[in-house]
């Protein structure tokens, strides 16, 4: 490649909290414009911050979570620009001494450098296609609260930056402390790209703002790569600037020049002390961590999951622990994890819902799987009954389903050797023909004794049988 691409992405999750994060308001999403702005948030004179205990507490889950530093002593700092939807003319944030410091996020055996996360407060929302030639300001939103991420440019092209972005955003679902739903804007990404020769320093980099789809932010990063080169190219030079992008025209346009961090005027802010987070407050954070999906993903493939689907398990929280319900019921992983990524996964999928909302019970996959292990039923079985209780919002009793559709598999061995005697006599030319090497005709004298007995013969035994048989010389 005669040019390299870098990106690193700036990441607001909102956080999940009832109330914001200096004020008692709610920070439901949906409400009447303005009906969830409180003094505080609209800085009326005399107003005092004061900090959300759990805003703190998801920090630190994070900072865990990713294995950075959590600063014992973190401060919040005003940061100073003007825009029609902020009422305080400055957001409170974190700069100098956030409460986050490093980590890393593992995307495809790749190690990704977390600079930093701090907390912050949102600001309000302008609305311009309200009101004919004027524009509307809604501030319920004004004061949630959000971390933001900060990675280092350790990206290298659009792939690999949505490959991050999808982790981030997997892993601030998974330990709770963000809904991660783009289309309200609870995960909002801007990236930061820039060109340059292999082994060549940093080129200048462009910010793409507010980015809510994974699909978009690939496209947006493409275009922007593209144009940064070509302009180079031509002998121009890149301008620091943020840009927006427009998925109509699939192409991204200068919004503002880029700011740097002595044009906002950091200083703490005066109304709120140092936050101090003590050792026994992150203790008591990190045991409430749940195993994260590196950690579950090595465990599976240790269990016999082959690793593609362990994969798939791990991709939300709700697969996994359903998965691990129904391995508790005493089936194997590589059983259950077959059923779930595979027939499972699909019906899913199809109905539109979540592995939280499935109408099967996780116990009752994990008994399909024991059913097809213990050779009540086959796997062709298995997932047609899954089918069923999936389609009837039906749970269990498995056992009792088997025997009132009469799919219980015929596994007496007396009974299927006969079966396979009176195919093999009246089927002397596929008989002749597999002798021969034409393993076809394997699969036609399996169809016959599967077909005698309705498909409830013991599909294992059926072929044990016939090679058996087939394997001793004609008499």
């Amino acid at each position: 490649m005669r040019w390299e691409i870098v990106v690193g992405i700036e990441t607001h999750a909102q956080l999940l909290t009832r109330s914001k994060i200096f004020s008692g308001a709610p920070t439901a999403f949906g409400a009447a414009p303005n009906s969830q702005a409180s003094d505080v948030d609209i800085a009326l004179p005399g107003t005092l911050p004061v900090v959300n205990r759990a805003a703190v507490e998801h920090a630190v889950r994070f900072g865990l979570a990713v294995n950075g530093v959590i600063k014992r002593r973190s401060v919040f700092a005003r940061k100073n620009y003007f825009y029609p939807d902020l009422p305080k003319g400055y957001q409170i944030s974190q700069y100098e001494l956030p409460i986050v410091q490093g980590g890393q996020l593992r995307v495809e055996s790749k190690a990704i450098r977390i600079t930093r996360a701090h907390l912050e407060e949102d600001a309000g929302k302008s609305l311009h296609d309200v009101f004919r030639g004027m524009s509307g300001i809604d501030l319920n939103r004004a004061g949630t609260p959000l971390l933001e991420i900060v990675s280092e440019p350790d990206l290298r092209g659009a792939q690999e930056a949505v490959a991050y972005a999808r982790a981030l955003h997997r892993l601030v679902v998974w330990i709770g402390i963000c809904d991660g739903n783009m289309q309200e804007g609870s995960f909002r990404c801007d990236a930061n790209v820039s060109v340059r020769r292999p082994g060549e320093k940093l080129g200048t980099r462009c910010e793409l703002k507010n980015l809510n789809s994974f699909r978009f932010m690939e496209h947006a990063i493409d275009y922007e790569a593209r144009r940064q080169i070509e302009l180079l190219e031509s002998g121009g030079r890149i301008e620091q600037e943020t840009r927006l992008y427009d998925p109509e025209r699939d192409e991204t346009r200068s919004m503002r020049s880029k700011e740097e961090a002595h044009d906002y005027r950091y200083f703490p802010d005066p109304d709120l002390l140092p936050l101090v987070v003590d050792e026994k407050t992150i203790e008591d954070i990190r045991r409430t961590l749940p195993e994260l999906p590196d950690a579950k993903l090595v465990r599976y493939v240790q269990k016999g999951v082959p690793a593609h689907a362990a994969e798939r398990l791990v991709v939300s929280r709700d697969i996994a622990e359903f998965f691990e319900r129904a391995v508790a019921a005493g089936a194997s992983y590589e059983g259950v994890a077959n059923l779930v990524v595979g027939e499972l996964a699909g019906l899913v999928n199809a109905a539109e819902t979540t592995f939280g909302q499935c109408s099967v019970a996780p116990e009752d996959v994990g008994m399909l799987q024991r059913r097809v292990a213990d050779g009540t039923i086959s796997s062709k079985t298995a997932k047609e009954l899954l089918g069923k209780l999936f389609e009837l919002r039906q749970q269990g009793p498995v056992d009792a389903l088997i025997e009132r559709l009469g799919l219980r598999q015929i596994s007496d061995a007396g009974a299927i050797e006969k079966l396979v005697d009176e195919v093999l006599a009246r089927n002397e030319k596929q008989v002749a023909d597999y002798r021969a090497g034409k393993d076809r005709a394997f699969n036609s004298l399996v169809g016959q004794v599967m077909k005698a007995t309705q498909g409830k013969a013991n599909p294992a035994q059926v072929n044990e049988l016939l090679r058996a048989k087939l394997a001793k010389p004609p008499s």
